[in-house]
């Protein structure tokens, strides 16, 4: 998701701020090596929003790469380093996410940051990073533009400190496009809020669309905080569409879909890995069923190790639950991992490690959770696997997996 939606647990998160990292036990909450040995401490920061409404998602990302680190520390996976997390509350927000940045750049002891949900969020965080050669690894945001430029037709990585383990809206729209196109869904109207990532997403799904021989009857926007959608789906009636297309997140898009079916519109609403979130559901009422989402890779439960990874977080005793962006967290803390293995082994401290952190980063290749774990060119993830979800009985069900092609 740019996922300008990227979703942490409920309550409001706290910065696991970072303890001293000498020794070889991890506290299983934080991450946070502790006790007295002459390890370097190397500190791996978490931007993401841990309060607010996409707290749901935040939280699920800091718990995740907390369980990355601890299970690194436990089994010294990085010989003389011990790793610490050091998470910081962007409320989903420009302004906060670049302070959080800059707190981060500012510490010698940072070498990676995992993060940020929203992609307008990254559009800052990345440049702050990018100055202090610290690598940023998202496991939500899904803008093209971060990796790839704004002109779509001459490519160009415009930060190599920049990666991230989920697929894109390049991929993420044109796969629903296809599936509604699949199910004889041939008429759509659109709605975004505005937001790099509900706007990115709705112009690739509306390309795909329309290539396909879909019809768009309606292209319609909101303002994020807005609540009341009466004129936007009456206009959005009027056009007689067989579903709608929506771009942002879940705070809007579940209310959006309880008033379309109050005022007789009832279709499905079909988003993407913004609203795929339990809390979704719950906002959108029991009028729900049959809305769709899109998410990226398989569902987690349906591997094994993502069967494995959801239990390791289980027995961590995290309150909060991993979400949707749980798996591509820790796997996104783990490739940071992988790169300190090379980095690290004959650095003389953290910031003399970035720069070789970033080489390394770019030829991480493993088994993760969400997949293979390995970045193209521009900093990309190489898995293509998306899932559409349906609500069914009153949670997300996968309908379908596939590789994007």
């Amino acid at each position: 998701m740019q996922r300008s939606i990227i979703r942490l647990g409920v309550p409001v998160a706290v910065a696991a701020l970072a303890l001293s990292a000498c020794g070889s036990r991890t506290d299983a909450g934080s991450g946070t090596a502790t006790g007295g040995s002459s390890a370097k401490t190397v500190k791996i920061g978490v931007i993401a929003p841990l309060s607010g409404g996409l707290s749901a998602l935040g939280l699920g990302i800091q718990h995740s790469v907390e369980l990355a680190v601890k299970q690194a520390n436990d089994s010294n996976a990085v010989p003389g380093v011990k790793f610490e997390v050091v998470a910081l509350d962007d409320e989903a927000k420009t302004d906060p996410g670049k302070n959080a940045a800059t707190k981060l750049a500012s510490d010698d002891a940072v070498l990676g940051v995992v993060g940020t949900l929203n992609s307008s969020v990254a559009q800052q965080t990345i440049p702050v990073l990018a100055a202090a050669n610290i690598a940023q690894v998202s496991p939500a945001n899904t803008n093209p533009s971060l990796t790839q430029g704004t002109d779509a037709a001459a490519k160009k990585r415009p930060n190599a400190n920049y990666f991230r383990t989920c697929t894109t809206d390049a991929v993420q729209g044109p796969f629903a496009a296809q599936y509604l196109l699949g199910q004889g869904i041939k008429k759509v109207a659109t709605v975004h809020d505005k937001k790099t990532y509900g706007q990115g997403l709705v112009d690739a799904f509306t390309a795909e669309f329309k290539k396909g021989g879909g019809e768009v009857v309606a292209a319609e926007t909101i303002n994020p905080d807005d609540k009341d959608f009466t004129g936007v789906i009456t206009k959005i009636k009027a056009g007689g569409p067989l579903a709608v297309y929506y771009g942002g997140e879940y705070p809007q898009a579940g209310p959006l879909s309880q008033q379309m079916k109050a005022q007789g519109l009832n279709v499905p609403l079909m988003g993407g890995d913004g609203i795929y979130d339990p809390k979704y559901i719950e906002l959108a009422g029991t009028t729900a069923g049959g809305d769709l989402a899109t998410s990226v890779g398989a569902p987690t439960e349906s591997t094994e190790a993502g069967k494995k990874f959801l239990a390791d977080y289980q027995a961590a005793g995290y309150k909060d639950p991993a979400a949707a962006y749980g798996g591509y967290a820790y796997d996104a803390a783990k490739s940071i991992i992988e790169a300190a293995k090379t980095s690290m082994k004959d650095a003389k401290d953290v910031k003399s490690a970035r720069q070789a952190t970033l080489t390394a980063l770019g030829k991480v290749s493993f088994d993760g959770v969400t997949g293979k774990v390995a970045f193209d060119e521009f900093g990309d993830t190489t898995s293509k696997i998306l899932t559409v979800y349906k609500v069914d009985g009153g949670k997300w069900m996968p309908s379908k997996t596939d590789t994007f092609k």
